[in-house]
């Protein structure tokens, strides 16, 4: 019997984020199907604690030089011919070098866009538009939002033969017992995010002291922000307010506690946090980026704003001032969750994705 298709992922990081909770959640629940060898451009492997001790992972050492960008070609080309996968998935732009390295190999390509950083937040970058539109076009290239699949389409010109749309899923049995908080007068809001500067939690924090003392924060997630973040809640005097959570490896639980769940992004695209506050039947206030809109259920999207303080408090104020309306938008985010979300449809589709490119070989 021959062994099973071998894939190789390329990240620019494998530090715990939406593309590698979700990387680690099809390669558990996928099994022994695939092999998989994974490389962090960046070294950085917290992700690797998600995945299934039994599964047949490695995580080959290949040396990446800031700036020597013909070096890494080389480095890159080099692995692809030792490892010889027979699918290459690579991640985002951080990625993109090995899309350059994999011409003329043979290997079949797979490349996951999954949203920008906050230099591409309003412009695209005309080289990086170049970039794709040039080496992603005989690759096969996964979205998952709607905007993204036109970005694709109208700015980096791909055949639409090449693209794929695959809505990201959630386990909804993680959330089935969550229950809402006693009613002791206390409104809690949480955000779970990684404190990134395009995750613009400055902005929900400045919406929360708009509003009343009964409103309380708590910020789940870790990251680079977080000194800056705590001193704004401290000079706003805020402390009694707002809990730092930090980093989680499963933050499913800490939805029980939550009333509201706010997204203050400048820019994502299919976030998983929505989408498990949906599952965790929450009402949810979010700035108006990607798809998130479209991803709620319809009694929700009034409380998709613009990216601004205000709007942002506007919608928080509005629905911490109405438990009877949390409670209908929270039953119907997860009716919604369970109809187009659930993640056994999402793991399926990846896997045929997966054997069907990993044949081509």
């Amino acid at each position: 019997m021959s062994a099973p298709p071998l894939l190789l992922h390329a990240f620019a990081s494998f530090a715990v984020g939406g593309p590698q909770v979700r990387f680690a959640t099809l390669a558990n629940r996928l099994g022994g199907a695939f092999r998989h060898a994974v490389v962090a451009m960046d070294g950085k492997l917290d992700a690797r604690a998600l995945l299934d001790p039994s599964l047949d992972v490695r995580f080959p050492e290949i040396t990446v030089a800031k700036g020597d960008t013909l070096g890494n070609l080389r480095r890159f080309r080099a692995a692809l011919g030792e490892i010889r996968p027979d699918l290459l998935v690579t991640s985002n732009w951080g990625s993109i070098e090995w899309a350059l390295a994999r011409i003329g190999t043979g290997i079949p390509h797979l490349h996951m866009e999954d949203g920008f950083g906050p230099e591409e937040r309003v412009r695209q970058i005309p080289r990086r538009v170049l970039a794709r539109r040039l080496l992603l076009r005989h690759a096969t290239v996964v979205v998952p939002s709607r905007v993204l699949w036109r970005i694709a389409r109208e700015v980096w010109r791909l055949p639409q033969r090449r693209l794929r749309l695959l809505p990201n899923g959630i386990d909804l049995g993680r959330f089935t017992s969550v229950d809402r908080p006693r009613d002791t007068g206390e409104v809690v809001i949480g955000t779970v995010a990684a404190l990134r500067p395009e995750k613009n939690l400055a902005r929900l924090i400045r919406a929360v002291g708009r509003l009343g003392p009964e409103l309380r924060l708590v910020i789940v997630g870790g990251g680079g922000e977080r000194p800056a973040l705590e001193a704004l809640v401290a000079d706003k005097g805020m402390a009694a307010r707002v809990t730092f959570a930090g980093h989680q490896t499963d933050p499913a639980p800490l939805y029980a506690g939550f009333d509201i769940f706010a997204l203050s992004s400048d820019t994502e695209q299919m976030p998983l946090s929505v989408l498990e506050a949906m599952a965790a039947a929450l009402p949810v206030a979010a700035t108006d980026v990607g798809d998130v809109a479209e991803m709620l259920a319809p009694e929700n999207r009034p409380f998709v704003v613009p990216c601004h303080d205000a709007a942002l408090a506007d919608a928080l104020d509005a629905l911490a001032r109405d438990a009877k309306a949390r409670r209908n938008i929270g039953a119907a985010n997860r009716r919604r969750a369970e109809e187009d979300f659930n993640e056994a449809g999402m793991v399926a589709a990846w896997g045929e994705l997966f054997r069907d490119l990993s044949a081509r070989r």
